[in-house]
């Protein structure tokens, strides 16, 4: 039998060595094109199983190259490789039909591991017609270039083609609107509406009527018939915020128009008939909620066909810096301020602070601090929330000897309500995960990542200090 082939699509000769250093202990051929074109030409050869494909091509863009090799051969995948991260790029990539989205410098063991599974996977290997929807690239506005945002950006792009129930989940402030707004744009419903219900902001009553509308008379007060936002929002998307809070009445008529895509007014015995992709979100556990018979168990499943977690802004620190940048800018050009950006100071202390809030919170600080400054740079002093958190940390360190507790008294009990309300019941993990992350960072950083003196320092073994790393991703 013939081996099958790995297409290498990159002008850096190094990379390519190395790859293929790699696949060929695998016993893979490997195939080799250093422009876009060279790849195009060589993509009719039956061998290939497989193309790694490098975005900074010097000739064609890679997503051009992606997009040709799809409509060549179809059912081959495709790795797409970058160096430069983008949420925008991975969600064009899964949306033009990429396999993956991995990011340089990346684990080889990692990328060996998807060569693998492809190659093991027949449906890939076989000659599977796929199907491919060409439509307008919108941009995402997900700001951020972590791990965490990369993979979201990802199922963003995987999950636009289809129909599909999302439920997006995390932290007030993570965001979700936004993920859901970005689904939205990239779907093959953008041309049509899109609608939010806050779903804790209205009574029952009210928020029946709101989601499905009511005909004249059927309450005090309803003096007219009223169309719902399932009827306006009819081939668009509506997004179900903070959807826990929803009584059971309403759950049970929502799960139906998931089911049936029918429905009837308040009041009324017309079933209305609608094509309406619904798209989820809360910052509750579901999962404890339906333990305690507060939430459909039927509709939990039909909302996650898709399931997203937002990460608090704590988790994914190396965001902070580009969504700083992202709201100066925003509100810089909104005042008619000309900021070019914060202090090296700021920008430490904004990095360490804990943001409760998450995003929300740091847009609002940004957004003051534009408001109130004087001059063209932001300094600690035009974030008050940077004056709190000092005079919360000011402690004589000298007098706690071996006694750290009213260290972290210090910092815990003034927020200990905020810190609950944010964690969803799991206080002990995130407090405990936030701790071990913000050590092992002040340790590499004091170490300048040295892992020899940061476990040193630590006084634990290198291994224990290698899981942490591995863990918290403080590459």
């Amino acid at each position: 039998m013939e081996k099958r082939s790995v297409l290498i699509v990159d002008d850096d000769s190094n990379v390519t060595a190395t790859i293929g250093e790699c696949l060929e202990s695998f016993n893979y051929n490997l195939q080799v094109a250093s422009s876009g074109e060279e790849a195009i030409n060589k993509i009719a050869d039956p061998s290939i199983a497989l193309v790694l494909l490098d975005i900074n091509l010097p000739d064609i863009s890679g997503f051009d190259v992606l997009a040709t090799l799809k409509q060549k051969n179809s059912a081959v995948p495709i790795v797409i490789m970058t160096g430069f991260v983008s949420t925008d790029a991975a969600i064009e990539a899964m949306k033009k039909g990429a396999y993956e989205f991995i990011t340089k410098p990346f684990d080889i063991n990692k990328l060996i591991g998807i060569v693998n599974k492809v190659m093991k996977d027949s449906p890939y290997t076989k000659g599977l017609e796929t199907f491919s929807r060409e439509r307008k690239i919108e941009e995402s506005d997900i700001i951020g270039k972590s791990p965490e945002m990369v993979e979201i950006a990802k199922v963003i792009g995987q999950v636009s083609a289809t129909d599909a129930s999302v439920l997006i989940t995390g932290e007030s402030g993570t965001g979700k609107e936004l993920i859901a707004k970005s689904i939205y744009k990239n779907s093959l419903r953008n041309d049509k509406p899109f609608l939010s219900v806050n779903c804790a902001a209205l009574p029952e009553t009210l928020l029946e009527s709101e989601l499905f509308g009511h005909e004249k008379g059927s309450f005090t007060g309803a003096y007219a018939r009223k169309l719902g936002k399932f009827e306006v929002c009819n081939g668009g998307t509506i997004m179900l915020d903070e959807i826990a809070d929803m009584s059971p009445l309403t759950q049970s008529k929502v799960l139906r128009v998931l089911q049936e895509q029918e429905f009837e007014r308040v009041g009324g015995n017309e079933t209305i008939k609608v094509d309406v992709r619904i798209i989820a979100a809360t910052n509750k556990s579901l999962v404890n909620l339906i333990k305690e018979n507060k939430f459909r168990v039927d509709l939990f499943y039909r909302l996650k066909v898709v399931s997203l977690y937002i990460p608090p802004l704590r988790e994914r620190r190396e965001d902070i810096p580009q969504l700083i940048e992202h709201f100066i800018k925003r509100y810089s050009e909104e005042t008619g301020k000309n900021i070019k950006g914060v202090s090296k100071e700021a920008m430490e202390r904004l990095n360490d602070y804990v943001w409760p809030g998450n995003v929300r919170e740091l847009e609002n600080n940004v957004h003051s601090a534009v408001v109130m400054a004087k001059t063209d740079v932001l300094t600690p002093e035009h974030f008050p929330i940077l004056s709190d958190q000092h005079e919360q940390m000011s402690i004589d360190l000298e007098q706690l000897e071996d006694d750290y507790t009213r260290m972290f008294a210090e910092v815990i009990i003034p927020n200990f309500n905020k810190i609950v309300a944010v964690s969803n019941g799991h206080v002990y993990h995130h407090l405990q995960s936030g701790f071990e992350k913000a050590l092992f960072s002040a340790a590499l950083k004091q170490s300048a990542s040295n892992q020899v003196k940061a476990s040193d320092l630590l006084g634990i073994s290198r291994n224990t200090l290698r899981d942490r790393i591995s863990k918290y991703g403080l590459y």
